[in-house]
């Protein structure tokens, strides 16, 4: 009996994660840029940080129930309503934050464009970095199977 040989997860190719990791790196230095010149009081400034790294968390957050999800069915509503509602309030509170800053329209625009691109980014990220956690779990477990099968 020959051993069947162990299949490969699908990969992202080298050139793809790099510019996933690129994407997100520009994206946050954007950002960071953007807050770090923001003309306002820093009491400003700090809401609008704060801001963007709710929006962010929740990103992840959001990525991570919504692939749970797809994998099976046991959340609770509850938690459901909390990362939904979550991810709600960090987009509108830091658009309306945005909308609502006394600075020049093109500041405005730059800091919203910055903002939708990490927002855009990180997802993207998040679903990479799952994609790469969900081959290396599978290969693991096709392994593990294998040597039970073969004792």
């Amino acid at each position: 009996m020959t051993p069947s040989p162990v299949p490969q997860a699908i990969r992202d190719t080298s050139a793809w994660k790099a510019q996933v990791w690129i994407s997100f790196s520009i994206a946050l230095l954007l950002c960071g840029t953007g807050l770090a010149w923001l003309p306002v009081t820093p009491l400003e400034q700090a809401f609008m940080v704060m801001g963007y790294v709710f929006c962010l968390s929740t990103v992840f957050v959001l990525s991570k129930f919504v692939r749970d999800k797809a994998a099976r069915q046991d959340e609770t509503p509850m938690w459901s309503l909390v990362v939904w509602a979550g991810f709600g309030m960090a987009v509108s509170l830091t658009g309306w934050g945005l909308w609502q800053m006394s600075v020049a329209p093109a500041f405005k625009a730059y800091l919203m464009v910055c903002w939708l691109f990490l927002i855009s980014s990180a997802f993207t990220l998040a679903k990479m970095l799952r994609d790469a956690h969900d081959a290396r779990r599978a290969e693991k477990q096709f392994a593990s199977t294998r040597l039970a099968q073969d004792q």
